[in-house]
């Protein structure tokens, strides 16, 4: 199985942000990357680097503007507020009336949803190999081959059209995903992070050759809030093409599990010719974000059903924090996967 990484990836570093109104260190640190990517070598996996697509394929899935708003961000936000302040937006539109301010602590309002997304130095940079990992993991399976990995840090499942949210920047799996509708009519992408994939139900709600299925608590007591709720079934021509399938908090191996099988029932009915997972190992009962109870014997049995789909398959990485079995549970997932798939 082909596994694409970019170390660049690494420079986006934030130490804080804010939650339930207090400044507490970020989870979503370089670290998670340095621990899969070790693992991996020490499994015999191969990493190569993404090759640089360029932008057309973030802009294809992402607002333009919203793109072109994010590679001076940090630079123009420590000329206004100097380089100790914490990068993160203090006012918010609401209602998305009205023009995009031009002054930066009015874009960054209007182009970012919440504090959990600090522009740092290198964000740019991460945020943009990130997406390539994702494109060169889809050009991998458009090649032929039957599975490949990306490797992405930051994640990117609760990016929205225009607008980064919960960590994330760049939606790479919904950018895989169209990636691959260049070859295959109809893609199907599964959510196993345990959190909502609110930014891929946007992108994705008025698709129709796009199958969008989110594993994930009730969203009306978790977050990321807001989206994700059963009665989403997509809109206009997505009509019927998003399934959130609700788990309760606190929901054992086995009920998550059942729930996989939902799901793939459902896309088993859609009949895609390709798939993208947006992997999280977040749903293990030891993550720092832990809602469900997920072991690595349960992550091989997901891998396990996801390959017996048997179609081809592009992995890309979303959550699963500095956990105790973090490295775990991804050997057990993703060797699982590779030898399914050999």
């Amino acid at each position: 199985m082909k596994v694409f990484f970019d170390e660049r990836q690494l420079g986006h570093a934030p130490d804080t942000y804010f939650r339930r109104g207090a400044a507490m260190p970020h989870p979503e640190q370089p670290q998670r990357a340095e621990i899969l990517r070790d693992m991996l070598a020490g499994e015999g996996f191969a990493i190569a680097a993404p090759r640089d697509h360029g932008l057309d394929p973030i802009k294809a899935v992402h607002n333009p503007d919203y793109v072109d708003f994010l590679p001076h961000a940090h630079a123009r936000f420590v000329a206004s507020a100097g380089p100790d302040a914490l990068a993160i937006p203090t006012m918010h539109p609401g209602l998305r009336r009205g023009k995009e301010p031009r002054d930066i602590h009015g874009q960054m309002g209007w182009w970012m949803t919440d504090t959990s997304t600090p522009l740092t130095e290198n964000t740019w940079d991460a945020a943009y190999w990130s997406a390539q990992t994702a494109i060169e993991t889809a050009e991998a399976v458009l090649s032929g081959a039957r599975a490949a990995y990306a490797l992405c840090r930051p994640p990117g499942h609760h990016a929205m059209r225009d607008c980064a949210n919960g960590f994330c920047f760049f939606n790479n799996a919904c950018i895989a995903a169209h990636h691959l509708t260049s070859k295959f009519k109809r893609v199907a992408l599964i959510d196993v992070d345990v959190h909502t994939g609110n930014g891929s139900l946007d992108i994705l709600y008025e698709r129709g050759d796009i199958f969008f299925c989110s594993l994930h608590p009730d969203p009306a007591t978790y977050p990321t809030f807001y989206l994700g709720h059963a009665d989403e079934t997509g809109e206009g021509a997505g009509l019927g093409a998003s399934l959130n399938v609700l788990l309760e908090q606190g929901a054992s191996q086995d009920d998550v599990l059942s729930a996989l099988d939902t799901a793939l029932a459902a896309i088993g009915e859609f009949a895609p010719d390709a798939l993208v997972v947006s992997l999280g190992f977040d749903m293990a009962a030891d993550d720092p974000l832990a809602a469900v109870a997920v072991y690595p014997d349960g992550f091989a049995e997901m891998a396990r059903r996801l390959a017996a789909l048997n179609l081809p398959t592009a992995l890309v990485q979303e959550g699963g924090y500095l956990g105790p079995s973090l490295a775990d549970n991804a050997r057990a997932f993703l060797t699982t996967f590779r030898e399914a798939t050999t």
